[in-house]
Formats: structure tokens, sequence, C-alpha cells
């Protein structure tokens, strides 16, 4: 394992920091005045200014890989350290092309679509014109188990027929949101659980979809993206946008869902990478009991553990990268897990402690840590909640450490 950046993505690396300083940096107050406002459901106006910058500038569509449609597109190691200086800033993925849902929505189009999806869906999703929604939560049940999903897709004719409500439909808030990646059950009788479900794609706006309201997190509205409740009422899809055909929805969720993880882990590093940053310039500058914060025992001890936390996360991050383009997502889906645990749980621990550090500060809006806390409070359910990850990886874990023959003499002395 070779982690060291290649010249490729050392001259990119350089190019995005950079732009960061220029463009990104700079303009956060106003993004947050605009999200701020009465219009704040409308796409915010700095990040349409430097989506052209930003694609002139080469930075745009990086985290596609293997795609003929997107030649700029890195393997997954290469776009680690570039994701992570992305999310140092919330917002700033989008800027760039390279935003969630919308990353993993592409990928899945360009995976599992046909040309006729790719050429409607994915082209102009590559080139920034439209938005995204991906459909898989309901209020209902424990979408934890995905098995649970109860909205029904119905084939009549050439059309499927979907009835169910959706809720944390992240990114069908954005008026240019115009496709959801919906998943429900085609077949509910199947004996195989996992056979039931099926992905299809459904074009926003369509007769029968209601937006029912926003969710907040922790009272955050998250527009103009926001996380929308969905009721779809007799709504009629062609029947060709059904992906990969019937039954396939589980096999296109593991295809999803392992790269879209490993994004929200790289952007946690650079979330927290940002909080310490804050926490050790606010250390130095604040006076209590006549030393500066950071001469008090307990605040460097937290630095240094968050330093610890952080590295030993990107390393773990880098790893599993290593493996996803070595291997494979499906046989790295240990690592997968495992970071998904680790990079959430890091993040909110370091951001709490540089809350600490701001005091009263630290819980307002005025440095962005609130903020940073609830998005990264948030990705310990994003994707999978921690207990369904540990438990992922306690099995296979035991299922490495034991064999057939010793299990079964085991039970043979019992």
């Amino acid at each position: 394992m070779d982690f060291a950046y290649s010249p490729k993505v050392e001259k990119l690396r350089k190019q995005l920091l950079e732009f960061m300083d220029q463009y990104i940096y700079p303009n956060e107050d106003k993004y947050y005045a605009h999200v701020r406002s009465d219009k704040r459901w409308e796409p915010v106006p700095i990040i349409e200014e430097l989506k052209p910058i930003a694609r002139k500038a080469g930075l745009w569509n990086l985290f596609l890989p293997r795609s003929p449609r997107a030649p700029e597109g890195l393997s997954n190691l290469e776009y680690a350290p570039l994701c992570e200086i992305m999310g140092r800033v919330s917002w700033s993925p989008e800027v760039f092309n390279c935003s969630a849902p919308d990353t993993g929505n592409m990928e899945t189009i360009e995976r599992y679509g046909t040309e006729e999806q790719k050429d409607k869906w994915l082209e102009p999703l590559l080139r920034g014109e439209i938005r995204s929604a991906f459909l898989m939560t309901e209020p209902q049940v424990a979408s934890s188990d995905a098995t649970n999903i109860e909205c029904r897709i119905k084939r009549e004719g050439n059309e499927y027929v979907i009835n169910g409500r959706k809720w944390w439909s992240s990114g069908a808030g954005d008026s240019r949101c115009k496709v959801y990646i919906l998943m429900g059950k085609t077949d509910p009788d199947n004996t195989s659980r996992h056979a039931q479900q099926s992905m299809i794609l459904v074009p926003a706006g369509l007769p029968g979809i209601t937006i029912l309201h926003h969710l907040n997190v922790f009272g955050y509205d998250d527009a103009p993206h926001g996380h929308m409740e969905i009721d779809l009422k007799d709504v009629r899809v062609p029947a060709s946008n059904i992906l990969l055909g019937e039954g396939r929805g589980f096999e296109i969720a593991q295809g999803r869902l392992g790269p879209g993880r490993i994004h929200h882990c790289m952007r946690l590093i650079g979330q927290a990478e940002r909080a310490l940053e804050k926490m050790c310039k606010r250390a130095t500058e604040r006076v209590a009991f006549h030393r500066t914060i950071a001469e008090q025992g307990v605040t460097r001890e937290r630095i240094a553990e968050a330093r610890i936390m952080i590295d030993s996360a990107r390393f773990m991050v880098l790893h599993a990268a290593w493996k996803m383009d070595t291997v494979g997502n499906k046989i790295a889906k240990k690592e997968i897990a495992m970071i998904k645990v680790l990079a959430p749980n890091m993040a909110c621990k370091v951001i709490d402690w540089a809350m600490q550090v701001h005091g009263g500060g630290g819980v307002s809006d005025r440095f962005g840590l609130a903020f940073a806390y609830a998005h990264a409070r948030t990705l310990r359910f994003a994707d999978g909640p921690d207990e369904v990850h540990r438990n992922a990886i306690a099995k296979q874990e035991i299922a490495e450490q034991t064999s057939i023959e010793e299990s079964l003499a085991k039970a043979k002395r019992a």
C-alpha cells in the first residue's frame, strides 16, 4: 500500500487549496446570508457564480471513476484527499459538482443505467444543470433494514405505478431537482426478501407526487437542499425507467452506498480538520483564569487527541479507498463499514471539543460549529446507522476468525 499522492493528485490538491482560499472561504458569509434569508429555497447565487470557474479550472466531476462520460474522474484513492479539502466547507462540494446525493445518483446511473437513461439524466447531472434525490427511507418502517421498505412499484402494461411515502429525501427541496432514484417493492411475495426490491428513475413533479414538508436537523432546514417527506400516490412512470431490472434493488443499493459512504467519511475528515483549526485559534486567543485556554492542560490533551483521531481516521479511509480500487467494493465492505462508524463519531467528538473551547459561541451560528456538529451527528444514521455497520463488521470478523470445522467440533463436544 502506497498512499503517496501522485503528481496528478498533488497538482489538483494545490489547485483546489488555492481555489478554496480564493473563492470559498471569502464567500462563506454570502452563502449563509442567502440560506438564512426569505429566498433560502432558491439556488444559492454564489455557488452558481463559482461553478463555471471550477469547471474551467478542471476541478469538476472528480468523484466518478471509470466513466467515458466523465474522463476527469479519479480513483477512490486519488479522490480522497480532494474530497477532504472540499469537505472543509459544507457547501463547497456543489461548486465542483461533487456533492451528495448527486454523486451517488450519478454513479448509480453510470453503473446500472441504460444508454437512454444516461443521455436523459446523467448528462445534465454531469453538467451541473439539474439536481437529484434518493428516495429510500420511509417513516412507517425501520429502514435500516431495507427489506422492510413498503413502497409499492407495480407493473401495469408499459408503466409502473408507485404508491408509498418516503422521508429524509435529501436534495428534493431544490427547485433544480428533476429526478429521483426510488427504491420500492416490485415483487412483495418473492420468497427471497432481497429479491422483492427494485430501483426506478422517477421524474420529479409527476402527477401524484406531493412534497409534504421539509424535515429539520437540530433546527436546520438545510435549504435549498432540504430533507423532504414525499407522498407518492398512483404515480405512473414508464417501464423503461427501471434500473437494471426487477428484483435488483439490493444489488444496486450496495453498489451505490459503498462510494457514498466513503465520500461522507472523506468530507467528515475535512470538517474535523476545520474544527481543530478553529479550536487551536480560539484557544490561543482567549484567556481564562490568567492563562490562555491553550495553556490549560485539558485543552492541550484534547487538541492532541483530536490530531491522533483525525489522522487515524484518514489512514483508515485511505486504506478503504485503496481496497475499493484494487479488489472492489464488495470485498472492501468491512473496511467501508468500519470507516462509516469511525469517521462520524470522530468528527462529532472533535467538533464537540471545539465547541467547548468556544464556550457559548460554540453552540451559536457564529462559528459554524453547531451546524457542522448537526451534520456529523446526522451521518451516524445516514447510509446505515452505527449499529447496523457494527453488526456487519462483527459477523464478518467472526467468520474470518473461526472455521466451519471448529464450529462443528465445538457443537459435538457440547
